[in-house]
């Protein structure tokens, strides 16, 4: 039985006795034990990483810059392992856990430019003899805690700025699947990044809250669910720490009358059911307006969620998705199925009970197309994370942009249309923070932010992109005055401009 620990000061450390199991999703087995750290082991690290930082941050940037230049290539290298490690504790298919590693390698690229990124503001004369100029500095030691779904990306998103900018990062990262967290920061090392500078310490509660109440960490960034980003948020904050905390979601995609259908479907197959639904950007909501379009619209839906292929990553790459991450998990998918069926939904496809030949005990979920749902019903108001896809007809336009407005989370929409006005209109008045118009899973590339509104993002900065650096780095403003003759006496008054 493998046993993975935590990686502090440059070295794996063995846990201090608390472990949680890692399972194969697809078989259901336990293949491994992880260590649950405590805070003596949260507070080591820390200690660590105080150390390494003030060397790190008088680094010239470029030379940061330069570690990150052969991390990529380092990923690029082992991105055949870094898929396979992935796949095999959470449960997504090969090509899907490449992209899992790719997404976040594009936010390391865009990091490669923090000489850039990180360059100040200059006035000169800004009075006589006077010069003002600003500063980006380190906030010191940083903080992530991620989630299982992507554990590849998520990490690089938060950890490759802070360290850009200068910075110690502690990544906290799922104790679901944590092997990949482990090889990121070991070919960090190797692309030569000091000791210290970049360490995991697995956990679960106990380490997120030694972590939140650590004097020495200056910010933590936090994805998941809703609750416990809120939670983060608050008790972060009060702590006097710099948080950005990402929650739940509950995306809509918008089908008005004149969109291709044919494009709309393949779109919403893609979007509601890769990953076994288990995004936090996927469409879980389709929202057809009249019910023309949304006969027209089940008509070509029904049979390519019927056609879809479950089951295990080893399987090929002809596999649509595999299996949700834990037991716990399918046990709530199924629950939140069997309560839309209850309500009155009409189950047009249901792979709920759907068992996969020679991996019966693994945690695989059929995918589910539902009708007629309305927004009282549990299956609409609540981020399901499985392979399930709500249709909600709507009578005309305002009804279904009302929907996505009025929903409590505000992570993504799209829309799908011909009408360049309606789009348009959309796209401005939506109260979403990721908008796709004909483009299903609106993710930004990464000199772009990522990031929701409403429930779905508590803080004010945004994930990769500028908002990044500004989020892992403080801004210093200096008034500096170098007179060039003896001035006789002090002032006393306020200076003004003459």
């Amino acid at each position: 039985m493998e046993q993975i620990g935590h990686w502090i000061d440059g070295a794996k450390v063995a846990g201090s006795g608390r472990t949680a199991d890692v399972f194969n999703p697809s078989t259901g087995e336990i293949q491994a034990k992880v260590a649950l750290a405590g805070k003596a082991e949260l507070d080591r690290a820390v200690e660590v990483a105080a150390a390494a930082q003030p060397a790190w941050e008088a680094t010239n940037p470029q030379r940061r810059a330069r570690v990150l230049m052969k991390f990529v290539d380092l990923l690029n290298r082992d991105m055949d392992k870094l898929a396979e490690a992935l796949s095999r504790e959470h449960g997504k298919t090969l090509p899907d856990a490449k992209g899992d590693v790719q997404r976040g390698l594009e936010v390391v690229e865009f990091c490669i430019g923090a000489p850039h990124h990180l360059k100040g503001e200059f006035t000169d004369s800004a009075g006589p003899g006077i010069d003002m100029y600003s500063m980006r500095q380190a906030l010191g030691v940083t903080a992530g805690i991620t989630p299982f779904n992507f554990p590849a990306m998520i990490p690089m998103w938060m950890f490759a700025p802070a360290i850009a900018s200068g910075n110690a990062f502690i990544l906290k990262p799922s104790e679901r699947d944590p092997s990949v967290p482990m090889m990121l920061v070991k070919l960090l090392e190797e692309a030569g990044l000091p000791k210290g500078i970049l360490q995991v310490v697995n956990g679960d509660k106990e380490a997120v809250d030694a972590i939140l109440d650590n004097d020495v960490i200056q910010s933590v960034g936090f994805v998941g669910s809703t609750p416990i980003a809120a939670y983060i948020y608050e008790r972060a904050s009060a702590n006097g720490k710099r948080a950005q905390c990402f929650g739940g979601a509950k995306n809509h995609m918008i089908i008005m009358p004149d969109a291709d259908m044919d494009q709309a479907a393949d779109a919403l197959v893609g979007a509601g059911y890769g990953a076994a639904g288990e995004r936090c950007m996927a469409i879980s909501v389709a929202v057809p307006v009249g019910d023309d379009t949304a006969d027209r619209l089940i008509a070509k839906l029904a049979p390519r969620v019927e056609a879809l292929k479950v089951g295990p990553y080893t399987s090929g790459e002809d596999v649509d998705f595999g299996p949700v991450v834990t037991a716990a998990a399918k046990q709530n998918i199924l629950g939140l199925i069997q309560s839309g069926k209850d309500a009155g939904a009409e189950a047009v496809v249901d792979g709920s009970e759907m068992s996969v030949q020679g991996y019966e005990d693994g945690f695989f979920v059929g995918p589910v197309l539902f009708d007629r749902v309305t927004p009282d019903m549990d299956i609409y108001t609540k981020e399901i994370f499985g392979p399930v896809l709500s249709c909600v007809r709507a009578k005309d336009y305002e009804e279904a942009l009302g929907l996505a407005m009025d929903h409590e989370y505000g992570n993504g929409t799209a829309i799908f249309t011909r009408d360049g006005d309606a789009a348009r209109d959309f796209a401005k008045r939506v109260n979403v923070g990721m908008v796709g118009v004909n483009v299903p899973i609106p993710v930004p590339l990464a000199y772009h932010t990522f990031g929701g509104w409403k429930k779905s993002m508590f803080g004010d900065l945004n994930q990769h992109g500028p908002d990044a650096f500004k989020f892992y780095t403080r801004t210093k403003t200096v008034t500096a005055r170098w007179p060039s003759g003896i001035k006789e006496g002090g002032e006393f008054s306020i200076p003004v401009m003459e």
